[in-house]
């Protein structure tokens, strides 16, 4: 899965054009060209048995230490990121507790309400391209594609008995959707497949509603999911700086 972060902020990314075309990779490159009618035949940087080895070497180390300094602009300009900050203070008033495994993909929200246990599997967010009217009058196709981010969410209340409500949940930044509701048995054998029940979609609609006035009251609400949303953002950005800083040790290496 293609990294949100990276995504996110591929309008202002570093392009390779900071490797100029007169030196480092691409002089190794060009040195294939066929020369021009009348001219002198570009410079050859290919090893061999009359070129001394310095020069193969050199080109070799400036390659890679042209790689490794946008490896750290690039990791500098991840650090500073503007939601960075937002994203790491956790609001007082967050309603649940986080457990943030280093590397995983996912982030577990726990919280007691009224002899319940609720438990929130919040995915990283997925890319989604939208399709919009400009002018729901018009019979002509004039509608534009746009980029949005949803986040997955699942979310389980628990009783003592073991008996488990599932919920199967999309959040946009101004709309939470209920894409399913099960039932789960962890006493039930593996033979017993649980009823997923209708589609939520087909639900009477004071039906949906209830359900989310239902989860909204366990702290699944726009200000929660909005939160998350960041918050999953900046994890996928300190996945990509380790990863960029490991790479740049193996190239240093």
């Amino acid at each position: 899965m293609a990294s949100t972060y990276i995504i996110r902020r591929a309008a202002s990314r570093l392009t390779l054009s900071s490797l100029s075309p007169t030196g480092g990779c691409s002089t190794f490159f060009s040195a294939a060209a066929p020369p021009t009618h009348g001219g002198a035949p570009p410079q050859n940087l290919f090893c061999s048995s009359l070129s001394p080895p310095i020069q193969c070497y050199s080109t070799k180390y400036h390659c890679d230490d042209t790689l490794v300094r946008v490896i750290d602009t690039e990791i500098q300009c991840a650090e500073e990121d503007d939601d960075h900050d937002k994203a790491e203070n956790v609001p007082e008033s967050f309603p649940f507790k986080i457990e943030d495994a280093p590397g995983q993909q996912t982030v577990t929200l726990t919280k007691e309400y009224q002899g319940q246990s609720i438990t929130v599997e919040v995915h990283m967010p997925d890319l989604i391209t939208v399709e919009e009217n400009k002018n729901e009058n018009d019979d002509n196709d004039d509608s534009e594609t746009g980029n949005q981010t949803q986040l997955p969410i699942v979310v389980r209340v628990s009783k003592n008995d073991g008996l488990c409500l599932e919920f199967n949940v999309i959040a946009f930044s101004d709309e939470i959707l209920i894409v399913s509701l099960s039932i789960k048995d962890p006493k039930a054998g593996e033979d017993q497949i649980a009823f997923e029940g209708p589609d939520f979609r087909d639900l009477d609609e004071n039906l949906q509603k209830a359900f989310h006035k239902y989860l909204d009251i366990r702290g699944i609400n726009l200000p929660t999911t909005n939160f998350l949303h960041e918050y999953m953002i900046n994890k996928d950005r300190r996945k990509y700086v380790m990863w960029l800083k490991n790479v740049k040790k193996l190239v240093e290496a």
